[in-house]
């Protein structure tokens, strides 16, 4: 199964993709979309658009992994990032790839074992689970790929479904 893990934004759009079969792990690509900070927002949305276009164009995932949106204490950082997820979700939506959503704590449980585990020790799993040599930068990367992690693990059995915060 190919899986495209998003780590949205609307000033860095991580991603990362990679391929699952029988528990083996294959790393496709990774990287992020990223905007100017004083470009106007709609020109924002329409980059974040248009390459993840290219993206699910370039690589053909059979599933997308987002992680789901949480409200912090800057609901207007959390608005902006709900429309550049509105567009990341309409990008897969038009191309007929099933969309699923994780929480920060099922990403952890799943890529640690542990649903309070430190970002470092996050990091640090899902590059040994892929075989990196290093932890892909930005962080926004490295989120994507344990997002995609934590579907394989979960997403295909159906216990993203058991799994709760």
């Amino acid at each position: 199964m190919r899986i495209l893990g998003i780590d949205p934004g609307y000033a860095i759009v991580g991603y990362g993709v990679i391929d699952y079969d029988k528990g083996l792990f294959k790393t496709v690509g990774y990287g992020a979309v990223t905007t100017p900070a004083h470009t106007p927002f709609a020109d924002r949305l329409s980059t974040i658009y248009c390459d993840m276009q290219e993206l699910i164009s370039q690589y053909h995932p059979e599933a997308l992994s987002l992680e789901k949106l949480y409200f912090n204490t800057n609901t207007t950082t959390a608005i902006d990032v709900a429309q550049a997820r509105g567009v990341i979700v309409l990008s897969a939506t038009l191309n007929h790839i099933p969309i699923y959503e994780y929480t920060p704590s099922q990403v952890k449980q799943s890529v640690t074992g542990y649903g309070k585990a430190e970002k470092p020790q996050v990091m640090d799993m899902t590059r040994r689970l892929l075989n990196l040599r290093a932890v892909p930068k930005p962080d926004d990367t490295a989120d994507a790929l344990a997002l995609a992690v934590c579907h394989a693990y979960v997403g295909g059995s159906g216990l993203h479904q058991l799994i709760k915060e």
